[in-house]
């Protein structure tokens, strides 16, 4: 790689995801400029739109790419996202779903104070996809928990937590699936003791107490299917799903990801929002200058996350989806503007 310090490989998605990652460009262009970060960016083919070309959603050329890349940035997959996203996580074993979740100052919420973060275990659960018909009428799918993925995400959850409030909130059902939740309940309570507060919630319990509540969490650790649900629910409490950014962190390799779908109802109508896109850009540069130890990174994602939340604050060019009457174009070029 020469001086380059990182290979980006770079999946603009389908619907609104190449509207979206073409506006965000030019913003991540400035930073790898001014940070001296020297990241080089790849265009990698994933999705609906090589479905149609190739026959396939993730097609060998694209792997052959993604071996050689160090970081995945993807923008949104249509009708084939888990023909895309499930398989890369488990092929890295990218175990780690992280989701914050976060007021936003200037955005329209019923709550505010909202500062929490879901961390969802990301290999295992019914979402591993093993599954079939057992009749013409009967269908099963497994639901696999393993000792070592509880106990590894939990462990990263204690992590996080140790960098923030210190409380870590365990997510399960293990009264009534006391084998496979009891399994992941039981790593949880490996962290009494081990200096964060650790506080046991039935999944049903923790819905409602995220819509009651929200300001009382501060790390949510859980099992696949579970952290799905809660992430998107705990998004749309923060204020949209179109401000949500994720990271799927692997020892490997890792992707960042906007949390929402290809919205294909406004793909082309120029009024996307790039706010999770973004967001999920500060995440890839935190994760990157944490694995390097290189202070620039953080210092690119420091200013990336200021001028997001500048244009928030203004209350100028936010999309619609937000409130505003601007175009993506527009919003994208006020942080651009707000870069510092």
């Amino acid at each position: 790689m020469g001086d380059l310090t990182f290979r980006i490989a770079l999946l603009r998605g389908d619907g609104i995801g190449p509207e979206i990652v073409e506006a965000s460009l030019p913003i991540i262009s400035k930073l790898n400029h001014d940070y001296s970060l020297g990241l080089e960016f790849v265009d990698v083919d994933a999705g609906d739109g090589a479905l149609r070309r190739y026959g396939d959603p993730l097609p060998q050329h694209t792997m052959t790419e993604l071996e050689k890349a160090d970081v995945i940035l993807k923008g949104p997959v249509g009708e084939t996202a888990k023909d895309v996203i499930v398989p890369l996580r488990q092929h890295y074993d990218m175990y780690a779903n992280v989701r914050p979740a976060f007021t936003i100052p200037g955005l329209k919420s019923k709550f505010e104070g909202v500062d929490l973060v879901i961390v969802r275990e990301n290999t295992e659960d019914l979402y591993r996809g093993v599954e079939q018909l057992v009749t013409d009428d009967v269908a099963v799918g497994l639901k696999i928990i393993s000792r070592r993925a509880s106990e590894r995400i939990v462990n990263f959850a204690k992590t996080i937590a140790l960098t923030r409030r210190k409380k870590v909130t365990c997510v399960h059902k293990a009264n009534v699936m006391k084998i496979t939740d009891g399994l992941f309940a039981a790593a949880c309570r490996s962290l009494k003791g081990s200096g964060v507060e650790m506080e046991e919630m039935y999944v049903d319990a923790a819905a409602a107490n995220l819509v009651r509540r929200p300001q009382a969490f501060d790390v949510i650790v859980t099992t696949n299917v579970y952290g799905d649900i809660l992430s998107d629910e705990a998004s749309q409490i923060a204020g949209s799903l179109g401000i949500a950014p994720s990271a799927n962190l692997g020892e490997r390799k890792s992707l960042f990801e906007p949390v929402h779908g290809a919205a294909f109802d406004i793909a082309g109508r120029g009024i996307a929002n790039p706010t999770a896109f973004l967001l999920s850009v500060v995440m890839m540069f935190e994760h990157l200058g944490t694995i390097s130890s290189n202070k620039n990174f953080v210092a690119a994602a420091n200013s990336l996350r200021a001028a997001v939340l500048k244009v928030y604050s203004s209350g100028r060019n936010l999309t619609p989806d937000v409130g505003g009457s601007a175009s993506l174009k527009e919003m994208a070029g006020d942080i651009y503007q707000s870069l510092v």
